[in-house]
Parts: C-alpha cells; sequence; structure tokens
C-alpha cells in the first residue's frame, strides 16, 4: 500500500498550469491601437507642419510609448494578479507623492496643472490613478464589504487624498471617472443599491457648490455655443462641423478638412470627430462597437473568475476604461460638456496609452485560468 502522507504531500506540490489568454480582447484591443495610430497621424500631421516638425512625429511618439505599455502588459500579463493585492497600499502612496509633486513642481498646460516633466517626457500621475484605486477598492471589498469599517480606512484614506489632489488640478472629468468606477466596483462586490443611490445624491449636490466658475462657463457654453462661436464655443462647433461634413460613409482616409486648423486638439481629446469626419458615421459606430465589445468581454472574465479579488480588479478596469470612452465619445458629439479627456487606445497621450496597457495587463492576467494539475496517485 502507498504512503498516505505522501500521497497529500504530492498533491500539495503539484504544479500549477494557465490556460491562454483572452483571445477575443487581445485582437479588440489590438484593433483599437492600430486604429489609434492612423488617426493620430491623419489628425496630427497637419499641426506638426505648423510647429515644423515632421508629419509623423506624434506617431512615433506614440509608437515610443506602445512599445513601452507592450512591455509593461506583457510583464503584468504573466505575474500572478493577486501580488496586486499587497501592492495596493505602497502603489496608493506613491501616486499620493506624485500628485503632491505635480502641484509643487508640475506643468500647466491649457490652464491645468496635471504634468510633471522630466527633460522630453511629460507624464500625467492622475492616469496611474485610475489603476491605483481600482487596486485599493479591490483590496477592501474582497475583504469587507463594509465600507464604515475602520479596518478599511487604510484604502480608504489615500483614494480620498488621490480624488482631492486630482481635483485641484483642475481635473474633474478624472474624479468623476473615479468616483463612478468606484460605485460600480461597490455595487459588483454586493454592495447597497440604496447607498449608491445616496451617494449619487450627496454627489450631484456637493458638486454643483464645487464646481469652480469656469467649469460653470463650460456648461453654458455646452448648452449655448452658439452665443460664443469664435471663442468658448469654438470646438464644440466645429466638431459638429466635421461630424456633418463626415456624412454616412465619410470624406475618406486623410480627407478631414477640420483638422487643418479649424479643430485644435484634433489629435488628442476630439480626435473622435476627426475620424468621424473622414470615416463617417459607419467608422463611429465601429469604435463605439469595438468599445461595447471589450466591455462585454471584460465583464464576461470578471463573472468566470473565481477569485474575488481578480473578479473586481476585472469589473473595475473594464468599467473604467469603457465609461472613459462614453465621455470621450459624448464630448466630441457634444453630447457633454468639454473634458480633457483622452479616447482610450486612440487619442494622443503616451501617459495613457502606458498606463490603459498596464490595465489591459492585469485584465489579461485575471482572464488566464489557473489549473492545480494532480499527479497520477497509486491506491
Amino acid at each position: 500500500m502507498s504512503n498516505p502522507n505522501s500521497n497529500v504531500n504530492q498533491i500539495q506540490n503539484t504544479s500549477v498550469i494557465l490556460s491562454g489568454y483572452d483571445t477575443t480582447l487581445t485582437f479588440i484591443v489590438l484593433f483599437l491601437i492600430i486604429i489609434g495610430f492612423l488617426a493620430i497621424f491623419s489628425a496630427g500631421a497637419p499641426k506638426c507642419i505648423i510647429q515644423g516638425t515632421h508629419s509623423t512625429f506624434f506617431v512615433v511618439r506614440q509608437f515610443i510609448w506602445f512599445i513601452l505599455g507592450f512591455i509593461a502588459m506583457t510583464a503584468i500579463s504573466k505575474i500572478n494578479y493577486k501580488v496586486l493585492d499587497r501592492l495596493s497600499i505602497p502603489f496608493a502612496w506613491i501616486i499620493v507623492g506624485l500628485l503632491v509633486c505635480v502641484h509643487l513642481f508640475g506643468t500647466t498646460v491649457n490652464g491645468a496643472t496635471r504634468w510633471l516633466t522630466l527633460g522630453p517626457i511629460q507624464f500625467q500621475p492622475s492616469e496611474a490613478a485610475k489603476l491605483s484605486v481600482i487596486m485599493l477598492l479591490a483590496s477592501a471589498f474582497s475583504r469587507n464589504i463594509n465600507i464604515f469599517d475602520s479596518r478599511q480606512f487604510k484604502y480608504f484614506i489615500p483614494i480620498l487624498i488621490m480624488i482631492g489632489l486630482i481635483f485641484k488640478q483642475p481635473n474633474l472629468s478624472m474624479v468623476i471617472i473615479l468616483l463612478v468606477s468606484s460605485m460600480f466596483m461597490y455595487f459588483a462586490a454586493g454592495g447597497s443599491l440604496k447607498l449608491i443611490g445616496s451617494a449619487i445624491g450627496i454627489g450631484a449636490l456637493g458638486l454643483s457648490f464645487a464646481l469652480q466658475s469656469f467649469q460653470k462657463q463650460r456648461v453654458e457654453t455646452w448648452l449655448h455655443p452658439e452665443q460664443d462661436p469664435y471663442g468658448a464655443g469654438y470646438n464644440i462647433i466645429q466638431s459638429m462641423v466635421a461630424f456633418v461634413a463626415g456624412g454616412f460613409f465619410g470624406e475618406g482616409y486623410g480627407n478631414s478638412r477640420q483638422k487643418l486648423g479649424w479643430l485644435p486638439e484634433g489629435h488628442t481629446d476630439f480626435i473622435y470627430a476627426v475620424f468621424g469626419e473622414e470615416f463617417g458615421f459607419l467608422g463611429c459606430m465601429l469604435i463605439i462597437g469595438l468599445f461595447l465589445a471589450f466591455l462585454q468581454r471584460g465583464l464576461l472574465i470578471s463573472g468566470k473568475c473565481e477569485d474575488v479579488f481578480g473578479k473586481l480588479l476585472a469589473a473595475g478596469i473594464t468599467v473604467s476604461i469603457t465609461f472613459q470612452a462614453f465621455i470621450n465619445i459624448c464630448v466630441s458629439s457634444s453630447m457633454l460638456p468639454a473634458t480633457g479627456v483622452p479616447l482610450p487606445f486612440i487619442s494622443y497621450g503616451g501617459t495613457s496609452l502606458f498606463i490603459t496597457m498596464c490595465m489591459i495587463g492585469v485584465l489579461l492576467n485575471v482572464s488566464k485560468k489557473r489549473i492545480r494539475r494532480l499527479p497520477n496517485v497509486q491506491r
């Protein structure tokens, strides 16, 4: 007869094998990134020429960030995502430190201080705050859903500090993304709908008092852009002109006229409008369809994960990226007031692309199933 203790030791020492990544998600992300390169080149080339640089300047810089992001995504996808549970608090305080540095030494662009500059590199720490908040809440809610438990404060305190620092930049759109992602993760963890509804009501009321004068002006401009067509309402009007010109089939790749100095942020915040002008309604629906497919796939990965921490990580990442895309598309289409939110994977912006690809690395990691290989045990 075989030794029972030996059999137990064999089972405990069995290796863990992993199934492959979610290939559908991988192809969706790859397709979005390719669209991004094409859109950045088309929308950014005129501005590069005006600035006296090569027409591929923006694309080359974006490609460098893509390479860095791909390396980070690959590395993150190979480690066990449960390591992020232990790293959530240290990582959060690093982000808090970087956000403090933004207020002390940050670079101001268009009235907002959001960037740290190191030589030719500009980094936006608020983008990394998205991943940090998701990691913190996944750690907190996988242990205890009670947000009033004092043991949870070590997770919530850095979140509140990050939100406060980001709001002061000012970057209201990022604050909204963080809050919406947080509420969805609380809901996914089994949180109270009444508490979520109360939080939304209190948050909306508080926001109405906390809005600064220029933010209130943006809402007024959004409602009546024709009152200042060459000033505050200019971008909204020119964005609408781009969509109208694109029609159903579009003007063709590279044939946008609005990017020729009419739409100032055509390669960043309003890249969706330039894409709509060149590829029309069909092109716009393609991008929306890809993000809806991304949402479906991400939530499917979350639903299939047997680990609560991984389930919440996947849900938070999926909703954060999709909701950001929703905001950008709505702003470009004049369905929301103007914000400074880039379109994930597509808009020009190295920090956004790098952090988003890191988040995709975590999502791909969660999508892998961990299967324990059992040895043949002789009876």
